[in-house]
């Protein structure tokens, strides 16, 4: 955000009449949470993906558990399964941070 406020479209907008709460949100705000979308993204992914080693070590009864089972006992369609579950959330989760690229920066557009 101080990287951002010091930019010359922000001093545009000032020089222009806006006020400062409009400045900061709609300008300097918005173009402040593109780096932070980024790494919201993927983090994330790796948040849902991470469940596999915390269930194992606490011994929690969840889906990284059964992963981890059906991989020591050679379950080979449920290892497949829960792989293309956790691709999905990776993808929406990408897809997610591309739309919000979108709504953030004007400039970017999907044709």
């Amino acid at each position: 955000m101080l990287q951002v406020i010091r930019e010359d479209y922000i001093r545009t907008a000032r020089a222009k009449g806006l006020s400062e709460p409009r400045v900061t949100v709609h300008h300097a705000l918005r173009n402040a949470l593109i780096p932070v979308v980024t790494v919201i993204g993927p983090l994330f992914a790796a948040l849902m993906t991470g469940s596999m080693i915390v269930e194992q070590i606490f011994a929690i009864p969840g889906m990284g558990k059964f992963f981890v089972w059906s991989v020591l006992n050679r379950n080979y369609p449920v290892i497949m399964g829960t792989v293309l579950l956790y691709a999905v959330f990776l993808i929406i989760a990408n897809l997610v941070v591309d739309i919000m690229y979108a709504w953030l920066d004007p400039r970017i557009r999907y044709t």
